[in-house]
Protein backbone atom coordinates (compact mmCIF):
# COMPACT_ATOMS: atom_id res chain seq x y z
CA UNK A 1 0.00 0.00 0.00
CA UNK A 2 1.34 3.43 -0.95
CA UNK A 3 2.29 5.69 1.91
CA UNK A 4 2.32 8.79 -0.26
CA UNK A 5 -0.55 11.24 0.04
CA UNK A 6 -1.50 14.89 -0.03
CA UNK A 7 -1.39 16.24 3.53
CA UNK A 8 -3.33 19.32 4.54
CA UNK A 9 -3.99 20.84 7.97
CA UNK A 10 -6.86 19.32 9.94
CA UNK A 11 -7.59 21.51 12.94
CA UNK A 12 -9.82 20.38 15.79
CA UNK A 13 -10.25 22.86 18.60
CA UNK A 14 -6.75 24.20 19.37
CA UNK A 15 -4.92 21.14 17.96
CA UNK A 16 -3.83 20.34 14.43
CA UNK A 17 -4.23 16.57 14.04
CA UNK A 18 -2.21 16.30 10.84
CA UNK A 19 1.43 17.15 10.10
CA UNK A 20 3.37 17.63 6.89
CA UNK A 21 6.75 15.83 6.81
CA UNK A 22 8.43 18.13 4.28
CA UNK A 23 7.05 21.22 6.00
CA UNK A 24 8.34 20.05 9.39
CA UNK A 25 11.73 19.37 7.82
CA UNK A 26 11.78 22.88 6.32
CA UNK A 27 10.95 24.39 9.73
CA UNK A 28 13.81 22.44 11.32
CA UNK A 29 16.21 23.62 8.60
CA UNK A 30 15.08 27.21 9.14
CA UNK A 31 15.98 26.99 12.83
CA UNK A 32 19.32 25.31 12.11
CA UNK A 33 20.15 28.01 9.55
CA UNK A 34 19.52 30.67 12.21
CA UNK A 35 22.02 28.99 14.55
CA UNK A 36 24.61 28.52 11.80
CA UNK A 37 24.50 32.28 11.25
CA UNK A 38 25.53 32.93 14.89
CA UNK A 39 29.00 32.77 16.39
CA UNK A 40 29.67 29.30 17.90
CA UNK A 41 29.24 28.93 21.64
CA UNK A 42 32.39 29.04 23.72
CA UNK A 43 32.65 26.43 26.47
CA UNK A 44 29.32 24.92 25.39
CA UNK A 45 28.15 21.49 26.56
CA UNK A 46 29.49 18.30 25.01
CA UNK A 47 26.76 15.86 26.05
CA UNK A 48 23.13 16.92 26.46
CA UNK A 49 19.96 15.13 27.58
CA UNK A 50 16.74 16.82 26.47
CA UNK A 51 13.50 15.62 28.04
CA UNK A 52 10.74 16.74 25.68
CA UNK A 53 12.95 17.17 22.61
CA UNK A 54 10.57 17.01 19.66
CA UNK A 55 8.69 20.33 19.59
CA UNK A 56 8.80 23.90 20.89
CA UNK A 57 11.57 24.93 23.26
CA UNK A 58 12.93 21.40 23.62
CA UNK A 59 13.41 20.98 19.86
CA UNK A 60 14.87 24.49 19.55
CA UNK A 61 17.32 23.70 22.36
CA UNK A 62 18.42 20.53 20.60
CA UNK A 63 18.98 22.35 17.32
CA UNK A 64 20.78 25.26 19.02
CA UNK A 65 23.22 23.04 20.91
CA UNK A 66 23.90 20.66 18.03
CA UNK A 67 24.68 23.47 15.61
CA UNK A 68 25.92 26.04 18.13
CA UNK A 69 28.65 23.85 19.63
CA UNK A 70 28.25 20.42 18.00
CA UNK A 71 26.95 18.90 21.23
CA UNK A 72 25.88 15.27 21.26
CA UNK A 73 22.16 15.21 22.10
CA UNK A 74 19.94 12.45 23.40
CA UNK A 75 16.28 13.38 22.92
CA UNK A 76 13.41 11.80 24.84
CA UNK A 77 9.81 12.31 23.70
CA UNK A 78 6.47 10.58 23.15
CA UNK A 79 5.42 10.87 19.51
CA UNK A 80 3.30 8.88 17.06
CA UNK A 81 4.79 7.32 13.91
CA UNK A 82 2.83 6.93 10.68
CA UNK A 83 0.15 4.26 11.20
CA UNK A 84 -2.70 2.90 9.06
CA UNK A 85 -2.28 5.56 6.40
CA UNK A 86 -2.29 8.42 8.92
CA UNK A 87 0.64 10.85 9.00
CA UNK A 88 2.98 10.78 11.97
CA UNK A 89 2.88 13.54 14.58
CA UNK A 90 4.76 16.78 13.98
CA UNK A 91 7.28 15.90 16.68
CA UNK A 92 8.07 12.64 14.89
CA UNK A 93 8.76 14.45 11.62
CA UNK A 94 10.75 17.17 13.41
CA UNK A 95 13.00 14.55 14.97
CA UNK A 96 13.42 12.60 11.73
CA UNK A 97 14.54 15.79 9.98
CA UNK A 98 16.83 16.89 12.81
CA UNK A 99 18.56 13.52 13.12
CA UNK A 100 18.97 13.13 9.36
CA UNK A 101 20.61 16.57 9.14
CA UNK A 102 22.75 16.03 12.25
CA UNK A 103 24.07 12.66 11.07
CA UNK A 104 24.84 14.10 7.64
CA UNK A 105 26.80 16.88 9.36
CA UNK A 106 28.72 14.49 11.60
CA UNK A 107 26.88 15.42 14.82
CA UNK A 108 25.96 12.61 17.24
CA UNK A 109 22.22 12.41 17.94
CA UNK A 110 19.94 9.63 19.15
CA UNK A 111 16.38 9.49 20.43
CA UNK A 112 14.11 7.46 22.68
CA UNK A 113 10.36 7.44 22.06
CA UNK A 114 8.19 6.62 25.05
CA UNK A 115 6.62 7.87 28.26
CA UNK A 116 9.29 10.03 29.90
CA UNK A 117 7.38 9.82 33.19
CA UNK A 118 7.95 6.04 33.33
CA UNK A 119 10.71 4.15 35.11
CA UNK A 120 11.30 2.14 31.92
CA UNK A 121 12.32 5.20 29.89
CA UNK A 122 14.52 6.49 32.70
CA UNK A 123 16.32 3.13 32.81
CA UNK A 124 16.69 2.94 29.03
CA UNK A 125 18.02 6.50 28.93
CA UNK A 126 20.63 5.83 31.60
CA UNK A 127 21.69 2.60 29.90
CA UNK A 128 22.19 4.40 26.58
CA UNK A 129 24.19 7.21 28.19
CA UNK A 130 26.50 4.69 29.88
CA UNK A 131 27.07 2.81 26.63
CA UNK A 132 27.39 5.59 24.08
CA UNK A 133 27.79 9.09 25.54
CA UNK A 134 30.20 11.09 27.66
CA UNK A 135 28.76 12.00 31.04
CA UNK A 136 25.91 14.50 30.73
CA UNK A 137 26.83 18.13 31.30
CA UNK A 138 23.40 19.67 30.55
CA UNK A 139 19.89 18.35 31.22
CA UNK A 140 16.99 20.26 29.71
CA UNK A 141 13.52 19.56 31.12
CA UNK A 142 10.88 20.64 28.59
CA UNK A 143 8.09 18.11 29.00
CA UNK A 144 4.52 19.20 28.28
CA UNK A 145 1.77 16.63 28.67
CA UNK A 146 -1.92 16.71 29.62
CA UNK A 147 -1.56 13.55 31.72
CA UNK A 148 0.94 11.58 33.76
CA UNK A 149 0.93 8.08 35.16
CA UNK A 150 2.60 8.17 38.57
CA UNK A 151 5.29 5.45 38.38
CA UNK A 152 4.98 4.79 42.13
CA UNK A 153 1.20 4.28 42.25
CA UNK A 154 0.10 3.60 38.66
CA UNK A 155 -2.57 6.30 39.03
CA UNK A 156 -3.20 8.51 35.99
CA UNK A 157 -3.35 12.23 36.79
CA UNK A 158 -4.79 14.78 34.33
CA UNK A 159 -4.02 18.49 34.31
CA UNK A 160 -6.60 21.26 33.89
CA UNK A 161 -6.35 24.90 32.85
CA UNK A 162 -8.52 26.62 35.45
CA UNK A 163 -8.47 29.43 38.00
CA UNK A 164 -8.27 28.64 41.69
CA UNK A 165 -10.86 29.56 44.38
CA UNK A 166 -13.15 31.76 42.23
CA UNK A 167 -14.46 31.96 38.65
CA UNK A 168 -12.57 33.99 36.08
CA UNK A 169 -14.13 36.05 33.30
CA UNK A 170 -12.24 37.76 30.51
CA UNK A 171 -12.01 38.49 26.84
CA UNK A 172 -10.55 35.63 24.80
CA UNK A 173 -9.94 34.59 21.21
CA UNK A 174 -11.67 31.51 19.85
CA UNK A 175 -9.11 30.40 17.28
CA UNK A 176 -11.55 27.90 15.73
CA UNK A 177 -14.20 30.50 14.94
CA UNK A 178 -11.77 33.47 14.72
CA UNK A 179 -13.94 35.52 17.06
CA UNK A 180 -13.24 37.60 20.16
CA UNK A 181 -15.68 36.74 22.95
CA UNK A 182 -16.15 36.74 26.70
CA UNK A 183 -15.35 33.57 28.61
CA UNK A 184 -16.04 32.50 32.18
CA UNK A 185 -14.12 29.59 33.68
CA UNK A 186 -15.20 27.84 36.86
CA UNK A 187 -12.55 27.30 39.53
CA UNK A 188 -10.71 24.01 39.87
CA UNK A 189 -11.46 21.57 42.64
CA UNK A 190 -8.75 20.69 45.17
CA UNK A 191 -8.33 17.35 43.39
CA UNK A 192 -7.84 19.08 40.03
CA UNK A 193 -5.23 21.40 41.52
CA UNK A 194 -3.38 18.42 43.01
CA UNK A 195 -3.57 16.50 39.73
CA UNK A 196 -2.22 19.46 37.75
CA UNK A 197 0.72 19.75 40.14
CA UNK A 198 1.37 16.02 39.68
CA UNK A 199 1.47 16.40 35.89
CA UNK A 200 3.08 19.80 35.41
CA UNK A 201 5.01 20.34 38.63
CA UNK A 202 8.57 19.43 39.50
CA UNK A 203 8.23 15.91 40.88
CA UNK A 204 9.27 14.19 37.65
CA UNK A 205 12.18 16.58 36.99
CA UNK A 206 13.53 15.77 40.47
CA UNK A 207 13.04 12.02 39.90
CA UNK A 208 15.03 12.27 36.67
CA UNK A 209 17.91 14.17 38.25
CA UNK A 210 18.10 11.83 41.24
CA UNK A 211 18.12 8.82 38.92
CA UNK A 212 20.85 10.30 36.73
CA UNK A 213 22.94 11.22 39.75
CA UNK A 214 22.57 7.82 41.39
CA UNK A 215 23.58 6.16 38.10
CA UNK A 216 26.75 8.24 37.99
CA UNK A 217 26.10 9.70 34.53
CA UNK A 218 26.26 13.41 35.44
CA UNK A 219 29.49 15.23 34.65
CA UNK A 220 31.27 17.65 36.96
CA UNK A 221 29.76 21.09 36.36
CA UNK A 222 26.50 19.65 35.01
CA UNK A 223 23.67 22.19 34.70
CA UNK A 224 19.94 21.60 34.39
CA UNK A 225 17.25 24.00 33.22
CA UNK A 226 13.47 23.76 33.04
CA UNK A 227 11.39 26.16 30.97
CA UNK A 228 8.51 28.15 32.43
CA UNK A 229 6.29 31.19 31.86
CA UNK A 230 4.76 33.89 34.06
CA UNK A 231 3.13 36.40 31.72
CA UNK A 232 1.24 39.64 32.35
CA UNK A 233 -1.40 40.24 35.01
CA UNK A 234 -4.31 39.80 32.59
CA UNK A 235 -3.43 36.09 32.33
CA UNK A 236 -2.64 35.52 35.99
CA UNK A 237 -6.06 34.29 37.18
CA UNK A 238 -5.89 31.35 34.76
CA UNK A 239 -2.11 31.06 34.63
CA UNK A 240 0.20 32.34 37.39
CA UNK A 241 -2.50 32.19 40.08
CA UNK A 242 -4.37 29.28 38.49
CA UNK A 243 -3.74 25.55 38.41
CA UNK A 244 -0.74 25.96 36.10
CA UNK A 245 0.73 28.54 38.45
CA UNK A 246 0.43 26.13 41.37
CA UNK A 247 2.32 23.57 39.29
CA UNK A 248 4.98 26.14 38.38
CA UNK A 249 5.51 26.90 42.09
CA UNK A 250 6.15 23.20 42.58
CA UNK A 251 8.60 23.32 39.66
CA UNK A 252 10.48 26.05 41.55
CA UNK A 253 10.54 23.85 44.66
CA UNK A 254 12.11 21.09 42.58
CA UNK A 255 14.60 23.54 41.06
CA UNK A 256 15.90 24.42 44.53
CA UNK A 257 16.30 20.74 45.44
CA UNK A 258 18.05 19.93 42.16
CA UNK A 259 20.29 22.98 42.50
CA UNK A 260 21.45 21.70 45.88
CA UNK A 261 22.15 18.31 44.30
CA UNK A 262 24.10 19.73 41.35
CA UNK A 263 26.15 22.11 43.48
CA UNK A 264 27.88 18.98 44.78
CA UNK A 265 29.04 18.52 41.17
CA UNK A 266 29.86 22.25 40.84
CA UNK A 267 26.80 22.72 38.64
CA UNK A 268 23.51 24.60 38.87
CA UNK A 269 19.80 23.98 38.32
CA UNK A 270 17.40 26.79 37.54
CA UNK A 271 14.23 27.79 35.73
CA UNK A 272 14.29 29.94 32.62
CA UNK A 273 11.16 32.08 32.41
CA UNK A 274 10.62 32.56 28.68
CA UNK A 275 8.47 34.89 26.62
CA UNK A 276 5.07 34.00 25.21
CA UNK A 277 5.32 32.02 21.98
CA UNK A 278 2.85 29.93 20.00
CA UNK A 279 3.09 26.30 21.09
CA UNK A 280 0.62 23.44 21.20
CA UNK A 281 0.36 24.02 24.96
CA UNK A 282 -0.12 27.81 24.89
CA UNK A 283 -2.85 27.53 22.26
CA UNK A 284 -4.99 25.67 24.78
CA UNK A 285 -4.92 28.32 27.51
CA UNK A 286 -7.88 30.74 27.58
CA UNK A 287 -6.99 34.44 27.11
CA UNK A 288 -3.41 33.62 26.07
CA UNK A 289 -3.93 33.42 22.25
CA UNK A 290 -5.48 36.90 22.17
CA UNK A 291 -2.69 38.27 24.34
CA UNK A 292 -0.04 36.63 22.11
CA UNK A 293 -1.62 38.07 18.95
CA UNK A 294 -1.40 41.56 20.49
CA UNK A 295 2.08 40.95 21.86
CA UNK A 296 3.40 39.80 18.47
CA UNK A 297 2.21 43.01 16.84
CA UNK A 298 3.85 45.24 19.43
CA UNK A 299 7.12 43.32 19.77
CA UNK A 300 7.55 43.12 15.99
CA UNK A 301 7.02 46.88 15.75
CA UNK A 302 9.76 47.34 18.37
CA UNK A 303 12.02 44.77 16.67
CA UNK A 304 11.97 42.66 19.85
CA UNK A 305 10.09 39.61 18.62
CA UNK A 306 11.62 36.18 19.30
CA UNK A 307 10.46 32.66 18.56
CA UNK A 308 11.71 29.57 20.42
CA UNK A 309 15.02 29.33 18.56
CA UNK A 310 15.96 32.96 19.25
CA UNK A 311 14.97 32.59 22.91
CA UNK A 312 17.04 29.50 23.61
CA UNK A 313 20.01 30.96 21.74
CA UNK A 314 19.83 34.07 23.93
CA UNK A 315 19.74 31.79 26.99
CA UNK A 316 22.76 29.77 25.92
CA UNK A 317 24.83 32.59 24.45
CA UNK A 318 24.23 35.32 27.05
CA UNK A 319 23.56 33.36 30.25
CA UNK A 320 24.92 29.81 30.50
CA UNK A 321 27.86 29.75 28.11
CA UNK A 322 30.32 32.13 26.37
CA UNK A 323 31.97 32.73 29.77
CA UNK A 324 28.84 34.46 31.10
CA UNK A 325 27.41 34.34 34.60
CA UNK A 326 23.79 33.42 35.22
CA UNK A 327 21.69 36.51 35.98
CA UNK A 328 19.00 35.45 38.46
CA UNK A 329 15.97 37.36 39.70
CA UNK A 330 15.02 37.47 43.38
CA UNK A 331 13.46 34.00 43.11
CA UNK A 332 16.54 32.46 41.50
CA UNK A 333 15.12 32.36 37.96
CA UNK A 334 16.63 33.51 34.68
CA UNK A 335 14.27 35.97 33.00
CA UNK A 336 14.11 35.78 29.21
CA UNK A 337 10.68 37.41 29.35
CA UNK A 338 12.35 40.75 30.12
CA UNK A 339 11.65 42.20 26.67
CA UNK A 340 8.03 41.02 26.73
CA UNK A 341 7.35 42.46 30.19
CA UNK A 342 9.14 45.75 29.60
CA UNK A 343 7.03 48.77 30.51
CA UNK A 344 6.87 50.11 26.94
CA UNK A 345 5.69 46.81 25.44
CA UNK A 346 3.13 46.08 28.14
CA UNK A 347 1.65 49.58 28.09
CA UNK A 348 1.18 49.35 24.34
CA UNK A 349 -0.37 45.88 24.48
CA UNK A 350 -2.88 46.87 27.12
CA UNK A 351 -3.78 50.15 25.52
CA UNK A 352 -5.06 47.98 22.64
CA UNK A 353 -6.63 45.23 24.76
CA UNK A 354 -10.00 46.92 25.56
CA UNK A 355 -10.55 47.87 21.91
CA UNK A 356 -10.06 44.45 20.28
CA UNK A 357 -13.19 42.97 18.72
CA UNK A 358 -13.89 40.30 16.13
CA UNK A 359 -14.28 43.01 13.51
CA UNK A 360 -10.92 44.73 14.11
CA UNK A 361 -8.95 41.64 15.19
CA UNK A 362 -6.68 41.60 12.13
CA UNK A 363 -6.15 45.37 12.29
CA UNK A 364 -5.21 45.70 15.97
CA UNK A 365 -3.35 42.41 16.42
CA UNK A 366 -0.95 40.18 14.55
CA UNK A 367 -3.47 37.35 14.40
CA UNK A 368 -2.11 36.44 10.96
CA UNK A 369 1.33 35.98 12.51
CA UNK A 370 -0.17 33.93 15.33
CA UNK A 371 -1.92 31.64 12.83
CA UNK A 372 1.21 31.30 10.72
CA UNK A 373 3.28 30.31 13.75
CA UNK A 374 0.63 27.80 14.80
CA UNK A 375 0.55 26.16 11.37
CA UNK A 376 4.35 26.04 11.19
CA UNK A 377 4.36 23.87 14.31
CA UNK A 378 2.81 21.18 12.12
CA UNK A 379 4.74 21.90 8.94
CA UNK A 380 2.14 24.05 7.18
CA UNK A 381 2.19 27.58 5.80
CA UNK A 382 5.80 27.40 4.60
CA UNK A 383 6.15 29.14 1.21
CA UNK A 384 8.56 26.72 -0.46
CA UNK A 385 6.40 23.64 0.17
CA UNK A 386 3.92 22.43 -2.47
CA UNK A 387 0.98 21.36 -0.34
CA UNK A 388 -0.90 20.02 -3.38
CA UNK A 389 1.79 17.42 -4.06
CA UNK A 390 1.85 13.92 -2.59
CA UNK A 391 4.53 13.32 0.03
CA UNK A 392 5.93 10.24 1.72
CA UNK A 393 4.33 10.12 5.17
CA UNK A 394 6.15 7.03 6.48
CA UNK A 395 9.40 8.68 7.57
CA UNK A 396 11.62 6.49 9.79
CA UNK A 397 13.64 7.45 12.86
CA UNK A 398 16.50 5.17 13.95
CA UNK A 399 15.31 5.06 17.57
CA UNK A 400 17.75 3.88 20.22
Amino acid sequence: MSTKQVVRPKIRSFICVSAHPEGCAAHVREQADYIRAQKPLRNGPRSVLILGASTGYGLASRIALAYGCRAATLGVFFEKPCENGRPASAGWYNTAAFESNAHRDGIWAKSLNGDAFSEEIKERTISLIKKEMPKIDLVIYSLASPRRVDPATGITHRSVLKPVEKPFSSKTLDTDKHVVEEITISPASEEEVADTIKVMGGEDWLLWMNALDEAGVLAEGCNSVAYSYIGPEVTWPVYKNGTIGRAKKDLERAARAIDALLKIHRGRAFISVNKAVVTQASSAIPVVPLYIALLFKVMKQHNLHEDCIQQVWRLFSTQIYNDNFLDFDEAGRVRLDDWELSKAVQEEVFSLWPSVTTENLNELTDYAGYQNNFLKLFGFGIPEIDYDAEVEIDVPIALA
